[in-house]
């Protein structure tokens, strides 16, 4: 039996080179092959996440090769307020919930849309709550250390918002602009990859339940 092929539409460079870097070598463990592409429109790659721009690539994508598996890895903040679910998630106040709305609200319309592509099977929604970043909070020491600053300022970011996922969608207080404050030295494309790798995904999993779910969704795919 060969291995199930999932390719990755991802919001921009930092996630597709999580899912080269990272995800990749990790889900080949499961025989999962994985691959990424940024999201795209004319002249731009990356950012303005938006379902109008989003459902070309699916369609495209699942079209090319019917033995193929699809998923997303895009960020709840900043996406745009076309995506399907993003008005009746706004309603909600748990991020769990808000990520259960998108997520089932998106597998829906993609099925609408594409049905006969057999996108009820192939296709795996998933919006990260509330962005990529959040993700380098799995670990504080790490982070922490990576990035030059006390523990303890790390630590009290957790303990104000719970866990990882938790860190909300505001425009100063997403896990981005909150690394940014930490440091200036944080650049997403490398700093935080550099700090995901030295993390490593059985942490990320541990700390995040969302991402969790997604990873054993594509670790569980079979022919």
């Amino acid at each position: 039996m060969s291995k199930p092929i999932v390719v990755v539409l991802a919001e921009g460079s930092t996630e597709q080179i999580f899912v080269r870097d990272l995800l990749s070598p990790y889900l080949a463990q499961a025989g999962v092959h994985i691959t990424s592409t940024i999201l795209t429109k004319p002249g731009q790659n990356g950012g303005d996440v938006r379902f109008a721009r989003a459902k070309n690539d699916i369609e495209r994508h699942l079209k090319q090769r019917r033995e193929t598996w699809l998923t997303l890895l895009v960020d709840y903040y900043g996406i745009k307020s076309d995506w399907p679910g993003y008005r009746e998630s706004k309603r909600e106040i748990q991020h769990s919930s808000k990520a259960r709305v998108m997520n089932e609200a998106t597998r829906k319309q993609v099925n609408e849309l594409f049905g006969k592509l057999d996108a009820e099977r192939r296709f795996i929604p998933y919006v990260s709550m509330f962005e990529f970043e959040a993700l380098l909070f799995s670990d504080a020491d790490i982070l922490a250390r990576k990035l030059n600053v006390r523990m303890k300022e790390v630590k009290q970011i957790l303990s104000r918002c719970g866990e990882p996922e938790q860190i909300n969608d505001k425009a100063q207080t997403a896990p981005s602009k909150r690394l940014e404050i930490l440091s200036s030295r944080f650049k997403k494309t490398t700093t935080g990859i550099n700090i995901a790798r030295e993390i490593g995904i059985d942490t990320m999993r541990k700390a995040c339940p969302l991402f969790n779910e997604w990873i054993n969704k594509l670790e569980n795919l079979k022919h």
